[in-house]
């Protein structure tokens, strides 16, 4: 299953892909959900963020940046889920900021998930769905010139 959010912001494509560091990390967690980052080391291949969710479940998500690049037309990361919460069982996210003009961007959050089988995989949708929406809206603030 796949979701695709895409939002217009504020800067040069370079220098937001810059600024994908903790402190945007933080800015993205989620109302409402108590987390802890254990483990934020950068967006580069090789890099891990790990977080433990606190509340309202208890659990951990473990990524790996298994990829990055940079071309004149977009800056890019994935991370792989190494340890997700149930029930995720496959996690691949993209994380593309697409150059619009000198000043201007597309931030790309191209996810890829499955549960352990088709039903839990369509139940997913709308937590994974709403859980990144208000992204949106973090990082038009987070980027505003």
């Amino acid at each position: 299953m796949n979701i695709q959010l895409k939002t217009k912001v504020d800067g040069n494509y370079k220098e937001i892909m810059k600024r994908f560091d903790r402190d945007l990390f933080e800015a993205l967690k989620p109302k409402g959900a108590k987390m802890k980052i254990e483990k934020f080391t950068g967006s580069k291949k090789g890099d891990i963020v790990h977080i433990k969710f606190l509340f309202p479940i208890k659990t951990e998500w473990i990524s790996e940046i298994t990829e990055d690049g940079e071309n004149e037309k977009e800056s890019y990361f994935i991370d792989e889920g190494v340890k997700l919460p149930f029930p995720l069982s496959y996690w691949k996210h993209r994380h593309v900021v697409k150059k619009i003009s000198e000043d201007k961007s597309y931030i790309i959050d191209d996810m890829t998930f499955k549960g352990p089988f088709f039903l839990i995989t369509w139940l997913l949708y709308p937590a994974i769905f709403l859980g990144f929406y208000p992204r949106k809206k973090i990082y038009r603030d987070y980027f505003k010139k």
